[in-house]
C-alpha cells in the first residue's frame, strides 16, 4: 500500500482507448485487462512480469476538460481528513469523496494554485 501523500495511481482519460492500448502495448509492453463499470469498460495496464496494475485508461470524450491526459492520485490515511486539511489549505473540493466498490474511496480536488489531482484512501487487502 502506498504511504500517505504519495503518488499511488495514475489514469489516462481518452477518447480512443484502443489507440492508447496499442500504443503502450508497443512502447513498454504493457498488457491489459478490462472490467466492466457501470458507465463503460475501465482497462487496467500491466508491465510484463507483474501481477499489479500500474495504470488505469478508460474512455473519455473528445473535447471534455481532461481528454487525451493523464491524472494523478495521491494516497491518504483518511480521505474526509484529507478533504478537510485541504479545505483549510485554501484548497477546493471538486468531487467527492465517494466509495468505488473493491478500490477505496475517491476525492478530486483543487490546490490553493489551481492545479487538480486525485485522493485515494484505498480498501485494506
Amino acid at each position: 500500500m502506498a504511504l500517505h501523500g504519495s503518488f499511488c495511481w495514475n489514469e489516462l482519460m481518452t477518447p480512443d482507448v484502443a489507440a492508447s492500448k496499442a500504443f503502450y502495448a508497443a512502447a513498454l509492453g504493457w498488457t491489459y485487462t478490462e472490467s466492466p463499470m457501470p458507465d463503460g469498460v475501465y482497462t487496467l495496464a500491466f508491465v510484463p512480469g507483474d501481477q499489479k496494475p500500474v495504470a488505469g485508461l478508460f474512455h473519455w470524450p473528445e473535447g471534455e476538460g481532461g481528454s487525451r491526459s493523464w491524472f494523478a492520485y495521491i494516497a491518504v490515511d483518511d480521505i474526509d481528513v484529507a478533504v478537510e486539511k485541504t479545505k483549510a489549505a485554501g484548497g477546493k473540493i471538486a468531487r467527492g469523496p465517494w466509495p468505488i466498490p473493491g478500490v477505496g474511496k475517491i476525492a478530486i480536488i483543487i490546490d490553493a494554485a489551481g492545479a487538480c489531482v486525485g485522493y485515494l484512501e484505498a480498501e485494506p487487502m
